[in-house]
C-alpha cells in the first residue's frame, strides 16, 4: 500500500510539471468557456436586443406604439432622423431598426451580423404581422405558446455547450494520459527506471488512473462553477450520474489512448496524433456547432465519434438534455468496458521500455 501511495505522489508531481497536460485538463476548458461565453453566449436570444425606431413626421404612430408594446423586454430607442438610425445600426449602437412613414414599414439590419440577423428577422416578421392586423382593425386570433417536448425545459445554446466542453476535457485528459504523458515518460527514460524496480505495471497504471480521476473531476467542477458564476447558467446536476460518468469516461478514453500509443512509435508523435484527433472530434461532435447544421455524411460520422455520445451523456447528467436512462448507463459502462478490454494491453505492451 505504501508503494502505491509513493507512486501516486510521484505521478502527481510529474503531472503538475507537465504544462501541456495541465493546460488541456485545466486551462483549455476555462479558456473556451470564457471566449465563447462572452462572445457568443447570447446567440439566438433577442430578449436583451435593442431596436431603433424612426417615425416620419406626420405619420400616425398610435398603432405602431401598440405593436411595439408586444416586443417584450427588448429595448426601444427612438431616432429623430432615418440617417442617424441607419448609422446606429452600422455602429451596432442598436441591433436592428425599423422606420414607419405612414405607408410603409421597413426594417434595417447590419449585413455583417450573419449569426444574429436570423433571430432579428423572426422578430421583425412577428411585429409586421401584428402591425398589419392592427391596421385592419383585427387582433391576433391565435396566441402562440411554445411547449417543450420531454421532461427538460427549453435551454439556451450556451447551456448545451458547457457540458460538451466538460466532455471534451475528459476526453483530452484520458487520451493524453497514455498517448502523451505515459509515452513522454518513456522518452525521458523515467519509465525505464520505474520498470526495473519490483513494481508491477498495474501499480503504475493505478497511480495514473487515481491522479487523472482527481484532476479531471476537479477540472469539471471548476469549469461548471465558472459557467454558473460568470454567465448565470443553471444546471440540475445529478451528482451520482455525473461522478460515475466522469470516472468511467476518463478510464475509457485512457484505453483509447492505448491504441494511439501502440500504433504510433515516437512518443512526441503520439501526443500530436491525440491532439489532432481530439480537435477533429471537438468540431464534429456537436460541441460548438449543432449536429443538425451539418451535411448528412458529417452527421453519420458524428454518430460514430466517442465524444458525441460523451457530450450527450454529460448534458443528461447536468439536466439540460433528455435521454433514456438505459442509454445513459449504456454509454457510461461502454467506456468502462473499453478500459477493461484495453488496460491489459496497456499494461503489457505500453508500460515497458521504449521500443527501438
Amino acid at each position: 500500500m505504501s508503494a502505491l501511495r509513493a507512486l501516486i505522489v510521484s505521478e502527481a508531481r510529474i503531472l503538475l510539471r507537465d504544462r501541456m497536460a495541465l493546460f488541456f485538463t485545466l486551462a483549455f476548458p476555462l479558456i473556451f468557456i470564457l471566449i465563447f461565453g462572452f462572445l457568443m453566449g447570447d446567440i439566438g436570444d433577442v430578449s436583451q436586443a435593442s431596436m431603433g425606431v424612426f417615425v416620419a413626421s406626420g405619420a400616425d404612430e398610435d398603432l405602431l406604439a401598440e405593436t411595439l408594446s408586444t416586443a417584450g423586454s427588448m429595448s426601444i430607442e427612438r431616432f429623430e432622423s432615418l440617417a442617424a438610425m441607419q448609422e446606429a445600426v452600422v455602429d451596432r449602437e442598436v441591433d436592428f431598426a425599423l422606420s414607419w412613414d405612414g405607408t410603409e414599414l421597413r426594417f434595417f439590419y447590419d449585413a455583417s451580423r450573419v449569426q444574429e440577423n436570423f433571430a432579428f428577422q423572426q422578430v421583425a416578421a412577428g411585429l409586421s404581422s401584428d402591425f398589419d392586423l392592427r391596421r385592419q382593425g383585427a387582433e391576433p386570433v391565435i396566441s402562440v405558446e411554445p411547449i417543450d417536448v420531454g421532461e427538460i425545459e427549453s435551454t439556451g445554446w450556451f447551456h448545451l455547450v458547457l457540458p460538451g466542453i466538460l466532455a471534451f476535457s475528459v476526453l483530452s485528459s484520458g487520451l493524453f494520459a497514455v498517448s502523451g504523458h505515459l509515452t513522454a515518460m518513456k522518452e525521458r527514460k523515467v519509465l525505464d527506471r520505474l520498470i526495473v524496480t519490483p513494481m508491477p505495471p498495474v501499480a503504475l497504471l493505478a497511480a495514473i488512473v487515481v491522479v487523472r480521476l482527481v484532476i479531471v473531476y476537479a477540472s469539471t467542477l471548476i469549469t461548471l462553477l465558472v459557467g454558473v458564476l460568470a454567465f448565470g447558467l443553471r444546471y440540475d446536476v445529478s451528482w451520482l450520474r455525473f461522478t460515475v460518468f466522469v470516472a468511467c469516461a476518463t478510464v475509457g478514453t485512457m484505453g483509447l489512448g492505448t491504441i494511439i500509443a501502440l500504433v504510433v512509435r515516437r512518443p512526441s508523435s503520439a501526443s500530436n496524433v491525440a491532439n489532432v484527433l481530439a480537435m477533429v472530434m471537438l468540431f464534429l461532435a456537436g460541441i460548438y456547432f449543432p449536429v443538425e447544421f451539418m451535411p448528412a455524411f458529417l452527421r453519420a460520422i458524428s454518430e460514430g465519434l466517442p465524444l458525441t455520445h460523451m457530450a450527450n451523456a454529460m448534458r443528461y447528467a447536468t439536466g439540460v438534455m433528455d435521454m433514456a436512462e438505459t442509454e445513459f448507463w449504456a454509454i457510461t459502462f461502454s467506456f468502462l468496458g473499453i478500459a477493461v478490454v484495453l488496460f491489459p494491453i496497456l499494461g503489457r505492451y505500453v508500460v515497458r521500455p521504449l521500443r527501438r
